[in-house]
C-alpha cells in the first residue's frame, strides 16, 4: 500500500508563510491508487478510516510522510561510498543525527548556504517508524515497528563536514532533508534499487543487497541505544556516485517501487 500526506493546493497558495512544521501539523493523510488519492482519516501508523473524498495529483501539494522527533542516518553502509571517501567499510554499523528543521517537503527548494563551496547530494531509503521500540533482541522481526519506507536526500554542505570532522553542521542546514512523497507500506526486496538523478543523469545507482548492514540490523542498532517514536526517520545510507550541486539543478532520489522525490537547487538567499 503506499500511503501520503498532503494539504490542497488553495490552501498551500493561502498560506505561503507557514513552517514546514506549521504545515504538517494541519496535513492530511491518504492512500495513493494510480493517480489518485483517497483521503483518510487518522494516522498514518494507527487507525484510520475513509473521508470519503478523492484528490488528484494537480489538487494536492505532497508533503514529507511524517514530521519526525529524530532523523538517524547510517553513514558509509554502501562499501564503495566509503571507499570514495576515502575510508574502510565500517565493521559496525556509524550513526549520526540529522535535525528536524532541516525537513523540507517534495518539491520544495534545496537552498545552497554562502558558507559552503560544495554542497552534495545522497540519495537514501528511509525507515519511518511506526510504533515505538526499544531494546529489540536479536531475534526480534523489525517489520511491526515500521510504516513504511520513503525517498529521502541526505544533502551534505562536504567541505563543511571535513573542516569540522564529524557531521552535524554540514547536514544541518536547514532545507537539506527532504524525503516523501510516497511511503510505502511493504518491505523492499533486496533488489530495490536507489537512484539519484540530477538533471536527468544517473549519478548513483545501486540494489539494497550491497548494504553491509541491512534494514533489521540498522533499526536493531539504533534502538539499543534510544527510543524511536512513531514518525521517526532512519536514512539507510547512499550509494557510491555522490557529487555536487548547483544552483538551477534538479535533483531525484528514485527508489524502484516506491517513487521519485524531486527537488529543485537554489543559490544562497538574502
Amino acid at each position: 500500500m503506499k500511503l501520503c500526506r498532503f494539504e490542497p493546493v488553495e490552501s498551500a497558495k493561502q498560506n505561503p508563510g507557514r513552517t514546514m512544521r506549521e504545515t504538517m501539523v494541519e496535513s492530511r493523510a491518504g492512500i495513493v491508487e494510480g493517480d489518485v488519492i483517497h483521503e483518510i482519516i487518522g494516522e498514518l501508523w494507527g487507525e484510520r478510516r475513509p473521508a470519503n473524498r478523492d484528490w488528484r495529483f494537480d489538487q494536492v501539494r505532497f508533503l514529507p510522510p511524517s514530521w519526525p522527533s529524530k532523523i538517524i542516518c547510517m553513514a558509509k553502509n554502501y562499501s564503495d561510498h566509503a571507499i570514495e571517501m576515502d575510508s574502510t567499510p565500517p565493521e559496525r554499523p556509524i550513526i549520526f543525527a540529522k535535525v528536524p528543521s532541516a525537513v523540507i517537503a517534495p518539491g520544495d527548494q534545496i537552498v545552497l548556504p554562502a558558507i559552503s563551496k560544495r554542497v552534495d547530494y545522497e540519495g537514501e531509503l528511509a525507515v519511518v517508524i511506526g510504533r515505538r521500540c526499544h531494546g529489540l533482541r536479536p531475534t526480534d522481526d523489525v517489520k511491526p515497528y515500521v510504516v513504511g519506507y520513503t525517498c529521502l536526500n541526505d544533502v551534505t554542505a562536504r567541505d563543511l563536514q571535513r573542516l569540522d570532522g564529524q557531521y552535524t553542521r554540514g547536514k544541518g542546514f536547514d532545507t537539506f532533508c527532504p524525503f516523501g512523497p510516497i511511503l510505502e507500506t511493504n518491505h523492499p526486496t533486496p533488489q530495490t534499487k536507489v537512484e539519484t538523478l540530477v538533471n536527468g543523469v544517473v549519478k548513483q545507482s545501486a540494489p539494497l543487497s550491497d548494504l553491509i548492514f541491512p534494514i533489521d540490523v540498522v533499526i536493531r542498532w539504533i534502538a539499543e541505544a534510544m527510543t524511536l517514536e512513531p514518525g521517526d526517520v532512519i536514512p539507510t545510507g547512499t550509494p557510491a556516485g555522490v557529487g555536487p550541486l548547483a544552483a538551477g539543478d534538479l535533483v531525484e532520489v528514485r527508489i524502484s517501487d516506491i517513487g521519485t522525490l524531486r527537488n529543485p537547487v537554489v543559490g544562497p538567499r538574502n
